[in-house]
């Protein structure tokens, strides 16, 4: 699991399905991959056939860290379920008046499962947003959900409960185990809900070594 520091605000505590979610902490500057290629930030994690865990069997995920000090990414393709928009807004401590819509909750991975980490389209950009690539960007400040009420949010986004995390080169000794495959991030892949075959989608541009 990684540390992350804690928020410039607090947390947000959101009563939907079965427990509290709350916002994720804003985590500090990412670094870039290294130019080797040997970080994969930014990049797509593939779960191979020979993944038995229950939480990953089949599962593709979009890495937004992975430095000397471990690796941390959601997963894509596990959709759990819609949350009003207004109903965020107003456990959340915000003015719910004229939210429309809803939201889709997918699972981000066992690690921390009630913080709330949203992916989405660059073109949405607040001070505790940062960039993952040129397609992605992260968000974890819940001004996100005044801003998509208002209609100013992203045009793209996944909101994933909880993420996947690896201490210090655990995720390396996966991969060389045969775990999981390494593909370049698609937009499609991570925004699309299309989720049956995304797993099939990101096979088809995998590579296999680091």
């Amino acid at each position: 699991m990684l540390g992350l520091p804690r928020a410039r605000s607090p947390w947000i505590a959101v009563g939907v399905l079965a427990g509290a979610l709350v916002l994720a902490a804003v985590p500090a500057p990412l670094p870039s991959a290294r130019a080797q290629g040997a970080y994969l930030t930014g990049q797509l994690l593939i779960a191979t056939d020979d993944l038995k865990d229950p939480r990953f069997i089949r599962t593709v995920i979009f890495m937004i860290r992975h430095d000397a000090k471990g690796a941390m990414g959601l997963v894509l393709n596990r959709p759990l379920a819609d949350a009003p928009l207004a109903t965020l807004l107003e456990q959340a401590g915000m003015d719910p008046k004229g939210a429309a819509g809803s939201v889709r909750l997918h699972v981000g991975g066992p690690v921390e499962p009630t913080r709330i980490f949203v992916l989405h389209s660059p073109e949405y950009a607040a001070s505790d947003t940062f960039r993952v690539g040129s397609e992605v960007a992260v968000t974890f400040h819940p001004d996100i959900l005044q801003a998509m009420a208002a209609g100013r949010g992203p045009k793209r986004s996944v909101f994933t409960l909880g993420h996947a995390g690896w201490a210090p080169d655990q995720l390396e000794t996966e991969i060389k185990g045969g775990y999981w495959f390494i593909a370049a991030a698609e937009a499609g892949i991570i925004f699309d809900d299309a989720y049956a075959t995304k797993w099939d989608r990101a096979m088809s541009r995998r590579r296999i070594s680091l």
